[in-house]
């Protein structure tokens, strides 16, 4: 990857449709659990069989375009040269997002993926890096995140930028395939003096 031919750039509503062509399947060989049930959360990780996961079962922008109003949502997406490599979505001030939590301030961390090419070269950290300053500018204090304990690499992506894990719930999700996976929430403040800046 040639990392100065890599850009990140916000979607028009035109190019939604190009952001399903990164793909989101990673592979698992490693879970995290937690030592104890109270913040601040101590983990410890579990090797598994490896197996395939797919996030992009659960998330499209068409599909969440059926379900939302995202009119206020803002899609990144990086390319190398003309070929999209990652991709991210903000989900914000929209009615029926639970995440959300019913706040104007708040925003929502709602997919992030890499093509496998392209992981631990710094695409993830830019297109987060995009998003946190379009939050800020557009005036929202706080960015929640979700991810789940099979996937080691955003646990560890969270922590290096900042993020603090605030919840582990269990039971959340309920199709056969990740009905045991642990759901970890995420907060990061949006104040410039707090990122260092």
């Amino acid at each position: 990857m040639n990392r100065e031919k890599t850009k990140i750039r916000l979607l028009t509503p035109a190019e939604y449709r190009r952001y399903g062509e990164v793909d989101m399947r990673f592979t698992v060989s490693e879970e995290l659990f937690p030592v104890n049930e109270i913040f601040p959360f101590r983990l410890e990780k579990r090797r598994v069989s490896p197996y395939r996961k797919d996030l992009g079962k659960y998330f499209s922008v068409e599909r969440d375009a059926k379900i939302f109003d995202i009119a206020n949502w803002a899609f990144f997406m990086a390319f190398d040269g003309e070929k999209p490599v990652g991709g991210l979505t903000l989900a914000c001030r929209t009615e029926g997002v639970n995440m959300l939590e019913n706040r104007n301030d708040l925003c929502v961390l709602w997919d992030l993926r890499v093509a496998e090419a392209y992981r631990r070269n710094g695409v993830g950290s830019a297109l987060f890096s995009s998003a946190l300053d379009w939050a800020e500018k557009h005036g929202f204090s706080e960015m929640k995140i979700e991810s789940q304990n099979n996937n080691a690499a955003a646990y560890a992506f969270y922590l290096k930028h900042g993020a603090i894990l605030t919840e582990i719930r269990r039971g959340v999700y309920c199709d056969e395939e990740t009905k045991n996976e642990l759901q970890f929430i995420w907060r990061l403040p949006l104040k410039k003096r707090q990122r260092g800046r």
